[in-house]
C-alpha cells in the first residue's frame, strides 16, 4: 500500500510535467481570489478561462522550472512562463471547441483499453511496470480498487480521456498528409546535388557614392512604391529610468568574509566534491587539469604564483564570482604556454609600399624600446590592434595554434623579456615581447559564490525607485525628478504586441502598464531580472504609416543602393553582350572567380557573401550554360555552370528515412497552421491586465 501511495504522487507529478498541465487542470479546485470583480482571465469564443485555472497552471510550471534548474524563476522568466501558460490555455480551449464541432468523443471502453488493454498508455507502463517492461496487473488493479486513491484515479482517467481525444483530433487532421515518391526524390536530389561554377561579379559597393545622384523625387518614388515597408502598429514612446541590482561593497565584503572563514575548513576537507556541493558552489567539481591559459587571468595569477598541492588560495574575484581555490594536484603540461605582448603596425599584404613603411615604423619603435622606452606606453600610442593596445599590448596567455604561424614561431622561440621583430604576418609587422612561460597544469577545486545584492540592498534600490515614481506622479515632472535624484532618463519606442523590448527583454508588467495608460501616466516600480524600472508614457502614435520625413534617412541608403545596382547591372550587361563570358572579366578589369562543390543549402558564396539568387541561378542552368546578368544582394553577376555532380542512386533505406522526415515536418506544419488559423478566426478576450500578476 505504501508503494501505491508513493506511485500516486509520482504519477500526478509526471502528468503535470511530461504530458502537459492543461489536460490535468481542467477540473482543478477553486483558488480564492480576494478583492477582484470576477475571476475570468480570458474568454475564447465566449468560453471563459478562470483566474484559478490560470494560477494553478502557472504554479505547476514554476515548480517544474525549479525542479529542472534548482533555482526559482527570475522576474522575466516568470513573465515568459505566464505568457506560455496563457497561450497554452487558449490553444487548449480552441482544440476542445474544435473537437465538439467535429463530434469527437471518447468512450469508457477506450479509456479501459488505455489502462487494461494489450497496449496500455505509456504512463501506465512507466509507473505500473515490472522489471521486464510489462505491466504489473496486480499492482495496477490494487491502485484502481484502493478507495484512498479514488480521487487520483479520477484525475488519471480524465487525463487519459483527454489524451485519447487529442490523438483522435490529430489523426483526423493528419489523415490526408502524404509524401509522394517524387517529393522524396526531389528532396534527396536537393540534399546531395553538387556543382562547380565560374562567375564574374561587380559589387555595388565599388561604385562611389558621389558618382550617383539621388534626388528628392527618387526618395519619394521609393517611399510610394514601398509604403508597406513603413507600416507600423500602435506605438508607445516611453521615458524610463532603471537602477541595476548591483551588490554593494558591503555585500561583496560579506561574501569574501564568508569564504575566508571557510578557508581552513576547505584545506582540511578530504572530499572536495562533497565540500563544493555542501556549500552550493557555482563551479561544480571536476577532476580535469588546467593549463594557465585555460583559466581566468585573475585565477591563473593566484594559482600559478606558487602552485603547491593542498594549498588553498583566495578569495579572489573573477568572472562575477568570488572564488576560493584548492590546488589538488600539479603536473607537467603536455605543452608549454606563454604570455606575450605586441605592437602591430598594420599593412595590407598586397600593398608593397604600405608594407615597407610599416616595417620602417616598427624598426623605429624597436630602437626606442632598446633605448629604454616603455613597451606598454608605445603599444597604447602606436599599435594598430585596438583590443590589445588598450592593455598595453598584452595578449594574455596562449598555447600553440592560437596565433598565425610566423607570429607563433617567433613568440615561442623568444626568451622572456627580449623584444623580437619586426615579424611579418598577413596583418602587418609585429614587435613581440614574451613576458611569461608556463609548463605546468593544475587540478583544482573551485568554491565559487555569486556576488549578489543582499535583501537590504535590493530594498534600498526599490525604495529609491518608489520615491521617483511618487514624486514624479506628484509633480508631473518625471524627467525633472529623475535629474534631481541623479538618475538618467532614457527613451524607447514600443509597438503594440511587441514581446521583446530593446535592452530589457520580455516584461508582461510593462505591456500591461502601457495597455491601460494615458499619455503622461507613470508606472509603479517594475522588477526585472537584473534591475528595477519606472516608466512614463510620453506619447501614443496610432496605427498607420510612418511619414516620409520620418523615414527619409532610412530611404536614402536604399535608393543609393538601387542606383548603384542599376549602374553595375548595366555595365555587366553591356560587357557580356560585346565580349561574351570568356572576355567579360578582362573587359571589366576584374577576374573570373571559381566555386566548387556548391550545394543547395550553401548560404555564403566566396567573394560575394550571402547571395540566395546565386544558388538558384547555378542549379537552374545546364552544364556549360551561362546565365544572363543577375542582380543579387551584394553584386551583379554572370555565372557559368562548369560541372554538375549527379547524386548516387537513392537506396530504399534512404528513401524511407527521407519520407519519414518529410512526413513528420509536414504533420507539424499542418497542426501549427491549423491552430494558427483557429486562433486568427477566434474571438479571444484577454483580461490579464485587470489582475496584478
Amino acid at each position: 500500500m505504501n508503494k501505491l501511495r508513493e506511485n500516486t504522487g509520482v504519477i500526478l507529478w509526471i502528468l503535470v510535467i511530461s504530458f502537459g498541465i492543461i489536460w490535468v487542470l481542467q477540473d482543478s479546485g477553486a483558488f480564492d481570489v480576494v478583492g477582484r470583480t470576477g475571476d475570468t482571465i480570458a474568454e475564447v469564443n465566449g468560453d471563459p478561462i478562470s483566474y484559478q485555472e490560470y494560477v494553478r497552471a502557472i504554479e505547476a510550471q514554476m515548480q517544474a522550472y525549479q525542479q529542472q534548474t534548482g533555482e526559482s524563476p527570475t522576474p522575466q522568466m516568470s513573465d515568459l512562463i505566464r505568457e506560455q501558460v496563457f497561450n497554452a490555455l487558449v490553444e487548449d480551449r480552441l482544440r476542445q471547441q474544435a473537437m465538439e464541432r467535429l463530434g469527437i468523443t471518447v468512450t469508457d471502453d477506450e479509456v479501459v483499453q488505455m489502462v487494461l488493454g494489450d497496449n496500455p498508455h505509456p504512463i501506465i507502463k512507466a509507473y505500473f511496470g515490472d522489471e521486464n517492461g510489462n505491466v504489473n496487473r496486480a499492482l495496477l488493479q490494487n491502485f484502481i480498487d484502493n478507495p484512498a486513491a479514488r480521487e487520483d484515479w479520477i484525475r488519471l482517467e480524465e487525463f487519459l480521456r483527454a489524451e485519447r481525444a487529442r490523438q483522435k483530433l490529430e489523426q483526423l487532421l493528419l489523415a490526408t498528409v502524404r509524401v509522394s515518391d517524387q517529393e522524396v526524390e526531389e528532396t534527396y536530389r536537393r540534399r546531395t546535388l553538387r556543382a562547380d561554377a565560374r562567375y564574374v561579379a561587380l559589387r555595388y559597393a565599388e561604385v562611389p557614392d558621389d558618382s550617383v545622384s539621388v534626388t528628392e523625387s527618387d526618395l519619394r518614388r521609393y517611399y510610394n512604391q514601398h509604403r508597406e515597408d513603413f507600416k507600423r502598429n500602435r506605438t508607445y514612446r516611453v521615458a524610463y529610468v532603471t537602477l541595476p541590482k548591483n551588490p554593494t561593497a558591503e555585500d561583496t565584503l560579506q561574501v569574501l568574509e564568508e569564504l575566508t572563514h571557510l578557508k581552513e575548513r576547505f584545506a582540511q576537507a578530504e572530499n572536495d566534491s562533497l565540500f563544493l556541493a555542501r556549500y552550493a558552489s557555482e563551479r561544480p567539481f571536476t577532476d580535469a587539469f588546467f593549463r594557465r591559459d585555460e583559466l581566468d587571468p585573475a585565477l591563473g595569477d593566484v594559482i600559478f604564483d606558487d602552485p603547491q598541492p593542498g594549498k588553498v588560495v583566495g578569495p579572489v574575484i573573477a568572472g562575477g564570482l568570488a572564488h576560493l581555490i584548492k590546488i589538488r594536484a600539479v603536473r607537467p603540461a603536455s605543452e608549454t604556454v606563454i604570455r606575450a605582448r605586441h605592437i602591430l603596425i598594420r599593412a595590407p599584404e598586397d600593398d608593397p609600399e604600405a608594407r615597407r613603411q610599416a616595417r620602417q615604423e616598427a624598426l623605429a619603435l624597436k630602437r626606442q624600446l632598446e633605448q629604454g622606452a616603455d613597451f606598454a606606453t608605445l603599444a597604447r600610442e602606436h599599435s594598430d590592434d585596438p583590443g590589445s593596445a588598450r592593455r598595453g599590448g598584452d595578449l594574455g596567455w596562449f598555447g600553440r595554434g592560437r596565433m598565425v604561424e610566423p607570429f607563433e614561431k617567433a613568440a615561442f622561440s623568444a626568451p622572456i623579456g627580449r623584444v623580437v621583430g619586426p615579424v611579418a604576418t598577413r596583418f602587418g609587422y609585429h614587435l613581440i615581447e614574451v613576458t611569461g612561460r608556463s609548463n605546468l597544469e593544475v587540478q583544482i577545486a573551485d568554491l565559487a559564490m555569486r556576488l549578489t545584492p543582499s535583501l537590504a540592498t535590493l530594498n534600498r534600490i526599490q525604495e529609491r525607485m518608489e520615491d521617483l515614481a511618487y514624486f514624479a506622479e506628484d509633480s508631473g515632472d518625471f524627467e525633472g525628478e529623475a535629474q534631481r535624484m541623479g538618475l538618467q532618463v532614457q527613451e524607447m519606442r514600443i509597438e503594440e504586441g511587441q514581446q521583446f523590448l530593446p535592452g530589457i527583454g520580455q516584461s508582461r508588467a510593462i505591456l500591461n502598464f502601457l495597455a491601460d495608460a494615458d499619455e503622461g501616466d507613470i508606472s509603479q516600480v517594475i522588477e526585472l531580472d537584473d534591475r528595477f524600472i519606472v516608466l512614463q508614457l510620453v506619447e501614443v502614435t496610432p496605427e498607420g504609416y510612418r511619414s516620409f520625413e520620418e523615414v527619409r534617412n532610412e530611404i536614402r541608403p536604399r535608393v543609393l543602393l538601387e542606383k548603384k545596382k542599376e549602374v553595375q547591372v548595366a555595365r555587366l550587361r553591356q560587357a557580356l553582350q560585346q565580349h561574351g563570358f570568356e572576355g567579360l572579366a578582362e573587359a571589366l578589369g576584374t577576374t573570373v572567380q571559381t566555386v566548387t562543390q556548391l550545394s543547395y543549402n550553401q548560404t555564403l558564396i566566396p567573394g560575394l557573401g550571402r547571395e540566395p539568387r546565386f544558388i538558384g541561378t547555378v542549379f537552374g542552368l545546364q552544364e556549360g550554360e551561362t546565365s544572363d546578368v543577375v542582380a543579387g544582394e551584394n553584386a551583379a553577376f554572370v555565372v557559368q555552370l562548369t560541372r554538375l555532380y549527379e547524386p548516387p542512386p537513392l537506396s530504399a533505406q534512404m528513401r524511407e528515412q527521407i519520407r519519414q522526415q518529410l512526413l513528420s515536418q509536414r504533420r507539424q506544419q499542418v497542426l501549427a497552421q491549423w491552430l494558427a488559423a483557429l486562433r486568427e478566426q477566434a474571438d479571444i478576450k484577454d483580461y490579464r491586465r485587470r489582475f496584478e500578476l
